[in-house]
């Protein structure tokens, strides 16, 4: 049985509350019967936005994560493995603070710019990769999961609500491929 203590299941604002499971286990079993992501919004990284003139793939250019931030990484880390659920593939933003999120939690990630942070990116761009998204969320099979690292931006556009550092969503493909939140997960 999962410990409450450190598993905290959130209510969602609006229409989305009533598809959240109120139990952790029930994040546990949606993720096991498969055909979701979990996208987690990076570890903590204190600040807001990056400084001017930060590069993606350099780490000194931008927001990392301080000693909280990667032992929360540990903690999700830790709370996948004692439940022995193993993604099909960890995914990343290219940004360091993601990057090093799933790479303490997961042990690496591939990075993939669709899960880049819109700051800087052209609105037409940002809008394809909001389509990558759907359309990857749309194709994890049943039985499988993926794991997707990113940003408090991306995740308010892609599910339509704010998370906090560290927070999961799992997602499902909902009508006309709208992700759909059926729990959130946010270890403590």
């Amino acid at each position: 049985m999962p410990d409450r203590r450190t598993v905290l299941i959130a209510a969602a604002a609006g229409p989305l509350a009533a598809a959240l499971p109120a139990r952790a286990d029930e994040v546990e079993s949606a993720l096991k019967t498969g055909g979701c992501v979990i996208a987690f919004r990076h570890a903590l990284a204190p600040g807001t936005f990056d400084p001017p003139g930060f590069t993606p793939g350099v780490c000194s250019t931008q927001r990392n994560l301080n000693d909280e931030g990667r032992a929360q990484a540990r903690r999700i880390g830790a709370w996948f493995t004692q439940r022995a659920l193993a993604p099909s593939i960890v995914r990343s933003s290219p940004w360091c603070r993601c990057v090093d999120t799933a790479r303490i939690a997961f042990g690496g990630a591939q990075p993939w710019p669709a899960l880049g942070s819109p700051r800087g990116t052209e609105e037409r761009t940002y809008g394809d990769q909001m389509t990558q998204l759907r359309g990857a969320l749309q194709a994890v099979p049943a039985g499988r999961f993926e794991v997707w690292v990113t940003h408090m931006f991306v995740l308010s556009d892609l599910a339509g609500t704010g998370t906090a550092s560290g927070e999961g969503l799992v997602l499902r493909s909902g009508a006309g491929g709208t992700p759909t939140v059926v729990a959130r997960l946010a270890i403590s």
